[in-house]
């Protein structure tokens, strides 16, 4: 696994202090990235909360996924939440250390009072002593928020800043992308109130300490107010892959509103991705869980097609300069201001997830913009069957057999891919294990970029791809690509 040493580097440790009326929770930010370019410690909120006591729990929720194992558990993760400023939003983001669980808590307009919200993205500090002090917050006594240092903080510091030294796995980074290109094709599936939310979530199984039966994946079904679990998956129903893995939920049963639940359309006879999304007054807090407790998402594939279209560099770099911080961002509005047709523009989304540049909400059906400190090449050059497929492609190992079906040499084997109403099958084991499920395998990726340079007359190597990088990268990582 890749790994980069991150440095996050604040002002000073985030804290909640005073008693009473007086209470104030500061937020320290690492460097990150604003409309007026790179900041040390860009300040994003100041003013209060409207609901403290349920933002306290929300985050406190999203700090336990960053510092969560849900699978190989004896393993530590701790990964400081991101947080984003959209206008008029605060949005904090987090991945469990198995890259399997991805929570965000969205304080919406209505939760931020006396003050406007800034623009850009950086690490926040949750620490331990935050986290116990923020766990005893009771009452509902006004809560200031500063989301940044105090701007007379800034001008007289002398002292040292806190580091925090974190391994940033890569497969974090394709972990964001995955996710935001997976739930972009959710649709709500089942909704609940707030009495069938606390009732549901307090039925769920929970798991020993080594994983056991909780760890599989349950069905539920609508029934009329509330859901019921089932082992197997029945017409209807919705995946829950892992319920252990909702835990992080109970921080906020006393504050929740209601429960929506969603999948993907239709029914489906393996297990697969859902999100769960708990009303908070003013607040929303999602827990996107992957397939099954030990598959992250960072191995589903599903940017894969988007990322090896011809077009897709150049168009992101025409997006991205139209996203402009919003809350909300709506394809057919980015085309109509690009020239760019909608699924150019759908892949353009996605090329940028990768670098962490948009996220999905899925309750308001709509990407946002953010800025993570990622190079927005690097999730794609460590992607291994995207890297393995422009390997063959360089290598001419791909040959075409009419409209429908090509050849591709690999190794000592020979594979055939077949068009079947614009899906791409393999003979190849993947293909054999998943029928698609985990994306395409790299055969059928060089395949379509074949059949993409075929149609257009260009090259077969693609001239975006560092040929020295891809064969290094394909046989560090040949484990992983099949």
């Amino acid at each position: 696994m890749t790994r980069t040493a991150h440095t996050f580097a604040y002002a000073g440790p985030s804290a909640l202090t005073g008693t009473g009326r007086n209470r104030a929770l500061g937020l320290e930010t690492a460097g990150g990235l604003t409309p007026a370019g790179a900041e040390a410690h860009p300040q994003f909120f100041a003013g209060f909360l409207s609901e403290p006591q349920a933002a306290a729990r929300a985050l406190l929720a999203v700090a336990d996924v960053a510092a969560a194992r849900y699978f190989r558990r004896t393993q530590r993760a701790s990964l400081d939440p991101v947080v984003t400023g959209n206008g008029d939003r605060l949005r904090f983001e987090s991945f469990s250390g198995c890259c399997g669980v991805y929570a965000r808590l969205d304080v919406l307009p209505e939760g931020l009072r006396g003050a406007d919200t800034g623009h850009g993205t950086t690490n926040v500090d949750v620490n331990n002593p935050l986290r116990e002090a923020l766990s005893r917050l009771t009452g509902d006594d006004p809560l200031h928020l500063r989301v940044g240092p105090d701007e007379m903080a800034v001008t007289t510091l002398d002292g040292p800043v806190v580091e925090k030294k974190v391994p940033l796995p890569d497969r974090w980074l394709r972990g964001f992308a995955e996710s935001q290109a997976i739930t972009a094709g959710f649709d709500l599936r089942a909704e609940l109130s707030a009495a069938e939310t606390v009732r549901f979530l307090r039925s769920l199984p929970r798991s020993g300490p080594g994983g056991g039966a909780a760890s599989r994946a349950l069905w539920v079904v609508p029934a009329g107010r509330t859901l019921r679990p089932t082992t197997r998956p029945v017409p209807g129903a919705v995946c829950l892959p892992g319920p252990e893995r909702l835990a992080a939920f109970q921080r906020v049963l006393r504050q929740a509103t209601g429960l929506r639940v969603y999948g993907p359309a239709g029914d489906h006879a393996a297990p697969t991705a859902s999100a769960w999304e708990v009303a908070l007054p003013g607040m929303r807090l999602t827990l996107t869980l992957s397939p099954e407790a030990d598959r992250g998402f960072s191995g589903e594939g599903s940017v894969l097609e988007s990322l090896a279209t011809d077009t897709a560099a150049e168009d992101a770099e025409l997006v991205s300069v139209l996203l402009a911080w919003e809350p909300r961002i709506d394809p057919a509005d980015l085309a109509e201001q690009s020239g760019l047709p909608v699924e150019r523009v759908r892949a353009a989304l996605t090329r940028l997830g990768t670098a962490g540049r948009v996220g999905y909400d899925l309750a308001e059906a709509a990407y946002f913009h953010r800025e993570l400190p990622y190079d927005a090449r690097r999730a794609e050059r460590h992607n291994p069957r995207l890297v393995a497929a422009r390997t063959l492609l360089e290598q001419g190992a791909v040959t075409l057999d009419g409209p429908l079906t090509a050849h591709v040499a690999s190794g000592e084997r020979r594979y055939t891919v077949r068009d079947s109403g614009g899906a791409l099958g393999c003979t190849c084991q993947w293909w054999a294990d998943y029928r698609g499920r985990r994306g395409p395998c790299k055969h059928a990726l060089a395949t379509r970029m074949a059949r993409r340079s075929a149609a257009t007359g260009t090259p077969t190597a693609d001239a975006d791809a560092d040929a020295t990088t891809a064969t290094a990268t394909a046989t560090a990582t040949a484990g992983d690509v099949r």
